[in-house]
């Protein structure tokens, strides 16, 4: 885009997935949020910047958008989860990822409509080795299983669960700011020393894309 070739980024699949989300879903937080401000023109500028800031991980605010509609919030609790691209420092499930399950879902779907049929998954025209998508598989059952026990274990602190959900998704994404009373203008000063030993495992497994960290736990990894 810098040096005016937009068709050469608009190749890669990958981009266009990220890009086709932040665009819907600042239009959609747009409309959504209005009312709020004088001006659709300060709608836009403020759900922009939101958008991306969550969804590159970066973590900064305009706005205390904790207290936009239900739905808003509700988008940037996916963007959480979906994170940035591939190989950028982000957190996140990454895009890329997002993109293969999506197309393993449908895969499977049309597997069940035409049992015979042998259907292949492709990345920009490239089939995906089975060997890539079965680590995809793995990553996110291990994701998922952290993320579960993360926010059981915060739960403890007696928090409401929007702050327990999205203070874990916000640590372990690597977000910075959730809901509630870890939404932009609150902090995490209120939890217990265990339930921050626990965000802070998630922070370097998010960061590390999880794997790393569990070996730690792998009595294997610490014989000669």
């Amino acid at each position: 885009f810098l040096i005016h070739h937009p068709k050469d980024a608009l190749r890669c699949e990958e981009a266009r997935a990220y890009l086709g989300i932040i665009g819907v879903t600042v239009l959609l937080i747009t409309l959504n949020i209005r009312g709020g401000f004088t001006s659709i023109f300060a709608a836009f500028h403020h759900a922009a910047f939101q958008v991306a800031s969550i969804i590159t991980t970066t973590g900064f605010s305009t706005v205390d958008f904790d207290k936009w509609p239900e739905f808003s919030k509700g988008l940037l609790v996916v963007l959480m989860f979906i994170g940035a691209c591939a190989g950028s420092t982000g957190g996140g499930l990454k895009v890329s990822r997002v993109i293969i399950l999506l197309k393993s879902v449908k895969k499977e779907l049309f597997s069940l409509l035409h049992p015979r049929s042998v259907k292949i998954i492709k990345i920009e025209s490239k089939p995906v080795e089975h060997q890539v998508i079965r680590s995809i598989n793995t990553f996110l059952v291990a994701y998922l299983v952290i993320f579960v026990l993360s926010t059981v274990i915060v739960s403890l602190d007696n928090f409401d669960f929007t702050t327990n959900f999205t203070a874990v998704a916000a640590t372990f994404n690597n977000i910075g700011p959730g809901l509630g009373a870890v939404g932009p203008t609150g902090n995490f000063s209120g939890f217990s020393a265990m339930s921050k030993w626990v965000m802070m495992f998630d922070m370097l497994a998010g960061r590390l894309e999880v794997f790393p960290m569990l070996l730690l736990f792998a009595p294997s990894t610490w014989k000669k």
